[in-house]
């Protein structure tokens, strides 16, 4: 641990965990030994972190959200209130299903928003946009917009969070920042600022 971090007084930082330079951990929240949490997060109140899971550096974690071992999140990842993530397929209260936990990856930016469910063993590719509520149940492509239980594709969304609409060469501009993307066989590429 490092001492470049800040824990609110009510927060439980377990020993043994990984907390990079200026994140800030607020009313409530435990990180368990193990954890990893890179520099300039955010972590709001009432969150736990528990073993094994790793954030990169710039991710703002909102109230009441619980990230379980196998989860890993790339840098500047926003996960919304409230959203879920599970750790295993089938639950049962009376069964020990540890040695089944499913690792579940968020790439560079992505978005989850409020109230989302993110069934284990599905990746979420960069700058996806995960809408409010929607239960993701498949991998999800770089940069796709998705809403609904299950979640399915209604679009596609820039790195700085504006709507793509792409033209019939298969070419789009951010609204936002004038960035350039480019649609090839069903996937959203990046091409430049």
């Amino acid at each position: 641990m490092t001492a470049s971090y800040f824990a609110h007084e009510t927060a439980i930082i377990d020993p043994e965990c990984e907390i990079g330079g200026g994140t800030h951990i607020w009313h409530f929240s435990h990180v368990m030994s193990g954890a990893r949490i890179g520099a300039n997060c955010n972590i709001g109140q009432n969150v736990v972190i528990a073993s094994g899971v790793v954030l990169g550096n710039g991710c703002k974690v909102q109230n009441n959200v619980s990230l379980y071992t196998g989860v890993w999140c790339d840098d500047e990842v926003f996960l919304g209130p409230s959203c879920v993530f599970t750790n295993v397929w089938n639950p049962r209260a009376a069964i020990n299903r540890r040695s089944e936990y499913r690792e579940t990856r968020l790439g560079r930016g992505v978005t989850i928003g409020a109230n989302a469910t993110i069934v284990c063993g599905h990746n979420i590719g960069e700058y996806a946009f995960i809408g409010a509520g929607a239960v993701v149940t498949k991998e999800v492509y770089p940069y796709e917009l998705i809403v609904g239980n299950p979640a399915r594709r209604i679009g596609w969304m820039s790195r700085a969070g504006g709507r793509l609409q792409f033209d019939a060469a298969g070419n789009a501009a951010c609204p936002l920042d004038g960035s350039t993307y480019r649609l090839e066989n069903g996937v959203c590429i990046f091409v430049g600022n």
